[in-house]
């Protein structure tokens, strides 16, 4: 079981409202909190929780956060040989509104992340890793030199197409397994918003779809999609009682690359990803509320 991750590592910090403001609005935060965070680190958290040997490859500031992100990935049990410390930009920041129903809204600054490029991945270790893993929040030199390289075109390569940037729709062929969820579908599928149910984001995701690509469409509450070679999969939702749902797709992401790096068919992998994505959404922060194996396990049992 071995599991690469690249993209983002932010210092998350999360201010809670009563509800989201809109635009022009000025609310009060009856909590301010700081989490690790960005997708990368979130997934490879997952990833490592989920029982996967999981390294790590992105950039963090020579600053407080910087080692701050360092000490609590490497309590989790990922490999950071693969993180570069940037001396002239600061660690990445993501600055998120939570209300009360859990919803939430995030500007994300990027900082060090953007100075991972294809070089940097060139230049990182990826021998051994059977699934690779990135997101959006990595730049996208960094996302095409992963998927190209000799490892990757020999292992699993899974793209969580998050934040749905419009460039990186040329990058999607390159994935074995894309990741959307319902706003990150309705943008790449060209709908005009996003599905209203299970059956029309089946149908999205089809038109998604390549040639032996299969095409996960999470869908909160409601479970997941997975549509590939024409056919389509359900994978019912789970009720939860919901605290944050910060993160909660990446658990999701990184869940379903450690059960695939275990040897999981992607059916099975998805039903466990989807349950450790419902124990997440119980619990505060975004890496932090990764749940373990046993976590998981426990709650597929019952």
């Amino acid at each position: 079981m071995s599991v690469c991750v690249l993209g983002g590592i932010n210092l998350d910090h999360v201010a809670t409202v009563e509800a989201l403001p809109a635009p022009g609005e000025t609310v009060t935060s009856s909590r301010l909190e700081r989490f690790p965070g960005g997708k990368a680190g979130n997934q490879a958290v997952a990833a490592a929780r989920a029982g996967a040997a999981t390294r790590l490859l992105g950039a963090v500031g020579d600053d407080e956060p910087g080692a701050y992100l360092r000490g609590f990935l490497a309590e989790a049990g990922v490999d950071l040989r693969g993180v570069i410390t940037v001396a002239d930009a600061p660690t990445g920041q993501a600055f998120i509104t939570l209300d009360t129903a859990g919803r939430n809204s995030i500007v994300v600054a990027p900082g060090a992340n953007a100075r991972y490029g294809a070089a940097e991945v060139a230049a990182a270790n990826l021998s051994g890793a059977t699934v690779f893993l990135t997101q959006f929040e990595a730049t996208l030199p960094a996302v095409e030199a992963l998927f190209l390289s000799p490892e990757a075109l020999g292992g699993v390569k899974i793209l969580n197409a998050a934040p749905a940037l419009a460039a990186g729709a040329r990058l999607l062929a390159l994935a074995d397994i894309l990741v959307v969820n319902e706003t990150e579908l309705a943008r790449f599928a060209g709908l005009s918003q996003p599905p209203a149910d299970a059956e029309t984001a089946a149908a999205a995701a089809l038109t998604l779809a390549g040639p032996g690509q299969a095409v996960i469409a999470t869908l909160g509450g409601d479970g997941a999609v997975i549509v590939r070679d024409g056919e389509v999969m359900r994978v019912p939702g789970r009720r939860a009682e919901v605290v944050d749902t910060t993160g909660a797709g990446d658990c999701f992401c990184g869940a379903l690359a450690a059960r695939l790096s275990a040897g999981d068919d992607l059916e099975r992998a998805v039903i466990y990803a989807n349950a450790a994505a419902a124990l997440s959404v119980t619990r505060a922060g975004a890496a932090t509320s990764s749940p373990s194996q046993a976590e998981v396990e426990a709650l597929l049992a019952g």
